[in-house]
């Protein structure tokens, strides 16, 4: 397809993410990038090879052609990291961003070949998350007097939900017989997570007679707010220890112990299978067994 232009096609990517129940945040977000690039690849092809500039892309029109080569793609972002110190995480989801473009735009038939291919994402060292072993979590659960509180970090170490997700639970979404909760996770996308017997026991003796409603209740009778949930991770978690840290410790724990990444990033309600790869550990038992058991040093078997 000839002169495919930017405003036309993000209109369609925009309304395409909405019909597949992408939050309007989320929506906007990809907006935001893909019209910056917009507006790079206008200056790149009517620039005449004049320097860039930051500054000239706020005056640059959106109406750029979208097929782009794989090189005018990694001069947009050396340019980005360049010029503006971009953090390597904000540049891997500007470049997921313009992923996700181009591969509808291919299917669309509206580009031929998919410039994102070629584009190598930048290195971002200790991507390793700190996190807490289970004997760690189980100790910090235990030192929690508020039956509340101590319910909260319980309940997203014993599903590995998101705060958020764990603020919008109700009562009503909670099956005792089949030890599930039904939870609503980004896009609105409903999922269903596992909970063991004895935390069950726990909401049972919190909620009483409660049959709906909120399972944790705020102000007004509202859901409790993700900001007080972490507030109390900081009255009671060692420093650097959040929500997010305790749902990647059940994720290490679960995949630990069982080796199926594929539950693990369902569990988790990750949509790509790489986003669930930089919460996994190889276990140090693990590693111990296969050094003690394969290096030749450490076997006492002589080289072969």
């Amino acid at each position: 397809m000839e002169n495919a232009c930017f405003p036309e096609w993000l209109d369609r990517f925009s309304a395409y993410l909405r019909m597949r129940n992408y939050s309007p945040r989320t929506v906007e977000k990809y907006a935001q990038t893909i019209r910056r690039f917009a507006r790079y690849a206008w200056f790149r092809q009517n620039s005449d090879g004049t320097p860039f500039d930051e500054a000239v892309l706020e005056d640059s029109p959106l109406d750029a052609d979208v097929n782009v080569s794989t090189a005018l793609v990694t001069d947009f972002f050396s340019d980005l990291a360049e010029k503006q110190d971009y953090k390597p995480k904000t540049l891997h989801r500007m470049i997921s961003t313009l992923s996700s473009f181009y591969r509808y735009l291919y299917v669309q038939g509206v580009v031929t070949t998919d410039p994102m291919i070629g584009v190598e994402r930048p290195r971002i060292k200790n991507q390793e998350l700190k996190y807490l072993k289970h004997s760690q979590v189980i100790r910090l659960i235990n030192t929690i007097e508020s039956e509340r509180d101590r319910l909260i970090v319980r309940l997203i170490y014993a599903t590995g939900v998101r705060v958020s997700e764990l603020c919008a639970i109700r009562v009503e979404d909670i099956d005792f017989e089949e030890q599930t909760i039904r939870v609503k996770g980004k896009g609105d996308k409903i999922r269903t997570v596992f909970i063991d017997e004895e935390t069950l026991e726990e909401i049972n003796g919190f909620i009483g007679n409660t049959i709906e409603g909120p399972l944790f209740v705020g102000q007004q009778g509202n859901h409790i707010s993700p900001r007080t949930v972490q507030h109390l991770f900081k009255k009671y978690a060692p420093s650097g220890i959040t929500p997010h840290k305790i749902r990647h410790s059940y994720a290490s724990e679960l995949y630990r112990r069982s080796k199926n990444l594929r539950v693990v990033q369902e569990n988790l309600g990750h949509s790509s299978i790489k986003t669930t790869e930089i919460y996994l550990h190889t276990d140090i038992d693990e590693r111990r067994r296969v050094y003690q058991q394969y290096f030749p040093l450490s076997n006492g078997k002589k080289e072969e």
